[in-house]
C-alpha cells in the first residue's frame, strides 16, 4: 500500500448515508441565507457554486478564479468530451450577477468583479484556440504536441497530467465546431489538423 492510498482516508472520514440531491435553480437555507444552486460544467461533471443575491455573495468554488483560471480538462473516461464549451457556456450563468458581487471561492482570497473575470477567461481561452488552430495548420498536433505551445513553462508530471488535459480539451472544442479534424495514425496516435 502507498503512502498516497493511506493518506486519503485520514483527510476524507466517510461516506456519508444519505444526501439532499441540489438542482440548478434550487434555493437551500444555510443559516440565515439562502442560496440559489448554479450548476456549472467543464471545470467537474457538475459543479455548484451558491448565490445568495440579497446580500450579493457568491460562493464560486472553482468555476470562477481571480488569478489562474480553472482547469478545464478531458478525462479518459470520457475521451471525446466537450469540456472547454460546456465550461464557457457555463461562465454566461455568471454575468448578470451584480458587478460588486463578492466571490468566496476555492483558490486564492475573496474578490469583486466577477464580470470582468469571465471576459478575462474568455480572451484566455480564445487565445489559446488561436495558438492551437495556428499549430494545427502547421502540421497535424497531437495533445502532447500542443502542452508546449500552451505551458511555455517546465512541467513536472502532476502538472503535466494537467496540461495535457487541458491541450485536449482546446482541441476537443474545435473538433467538434469542423475548425479541425481527428485522424488517428498508423502509431496509433490521435492528431488534429484543419478540417
Amino acid at each position: 500500500m502507498t503512502v498516497t492510498t493511506q493518506h486519503y482516508p485520514t483527510l476524507v472520514p466517510s461516506i456519508p448515508h444519505e444526501y439532499r440531491r441540489v438542482r440548478d435553480g434550487d434555493v437551500v437555507r444555510i443559516g440565515a441565507r439562502e442560496w440559489e444552486i448554479v450548476a456549472g460544467f467543464g471545470y467537474s461533471p457538475e459543479h455548484s457554486a451558491l448565490y445568495c443575491a440579497n446580500d450579493r455573495l457568491l460562493i464560486s468554488g472553482d468555476m470562477v478564479l481571480p488569478r489562474i483560471s480553472t482547469n478545464v480538462s478531458v478525462f479518459a473516461l470520457e475521451p471525446e468530451g466537450n469540456p472547454l464549451k460546456l465550461y464557457l457556456d457555463s461562465l454566461g450563468r455568471y454575468e448578470p450577477m451584480p458587478e460588486d458581487m463578492l466571490a468566496l471561492l476555492s483558490h486564492g482570497k475573496p474578490f469583486r468583479g466577477v464580470q470582468t473575470r469571465i471576459a478575462q477567461l474568455r480572451e484566455h481561452h480564445r487565445a489559446r484556440l488561436a495558438e492551437v488552430r495556428d499549430a494545427c495548420a502547421q502540421k497535424p498536433c497531437s495533445a502532447a504536441d500542443i502542452v508546449p505551445i500552451m505551458f511555455r513553462c517546465k512541467l513536472d508530471i502532476h502538472q503535466m497530467t494537467f496540461a495535457l488535459g487541458e491541450a485536449l480539451a482546446h482541441l476537443n472544442l474545435l473538433w467538434p465546431e469542423g475548425a479541425l479534424a481527428r485522424r488517428t495514425g498508423e502509431d496509433g496516435v490521435i492528431r488534429f489538423s484543419p478540417a
